[in-house]
């Protein structure tokens, strides 16, 4: 098994070899985990004086949740809707391999940069989706980009149109309580 940075490293550099060994690798469930910890975790650091601790935990956990689903939908679209002759892959596979696609984040500290953070962090942001296209197009076996890309995009879209549905609700009812309770 390799090792975490080796991984992350490979990630970034968007090696196929790299990212099927993690498809291969059931035990890299927990590094895909800590990929997207750390992400997150850089990211609150970046973000620390433009959002606060507060928005930044909430938008750590928002970040497992969304790779959960962004991945299951990858996964559900890709070889249920639009496989080929080819694709084979199950859920843990894609959450593996996708999850691996935040390694960029590592670099999300750099966000705090007064005046470059939010630059910093669509950059990031870019070359985090450029992997996780070809991390699709990978764990799902395709023989072309296109392919991928038109599954992460409807997966996007559905994971943020559920996003908004569910938190919403769940920050409009939050802002209430704290007027509320003043």
């Amino acid at each position: 098994m390799a090792d975490l940075t080796t991984r992350m490293i490979g990630a970034m550099q968007a090696d196929v070899k790299t990212l099927t060994e993690i498809e291969n690798d059931p035990s890299a469930f927990s590094q895909a985990l800590t990929v997207i910890f750390i992400a997150g975790i850089a990211a609150l650091i970046g973000n620390i004086f433009r959002q606060g601790i507060g928005l930044g935990v909430v938008a750590l956990i928002s970040s497992f949740v969304f790779y959960a689903l962004f991945s299951f939908l990858c996964y559900a679209i890709g070889t249920k809707l639009m496989p080929e002759p080819t694709t084979k892959a199950d859920f843990n596979e894609a959450f593996r391999v996708i999850a691996f696609a935040a390694s960029p984040g590592i670099f999300g500290v750099l966000a705090i940069i007064p005046f470059l953070g939010p630059l910093i962090s669509l950059l990031l942001g870019i070359w985090s989706t450029v992997i996780g296209v070809i991390a699709v197009r990978e764990v799902l076996d395709y023989s072309n980009t296109g392919r991928a890309i038109i599954v992460c995009v409807i997966a996007a879209i559905v994971s943020w149109i559920i996003a908004f549905v569910v938190l919403v609700p769940l920050f409009v009812t939050a802002g209430i309580v704290h007027a509320v309770s003043r």
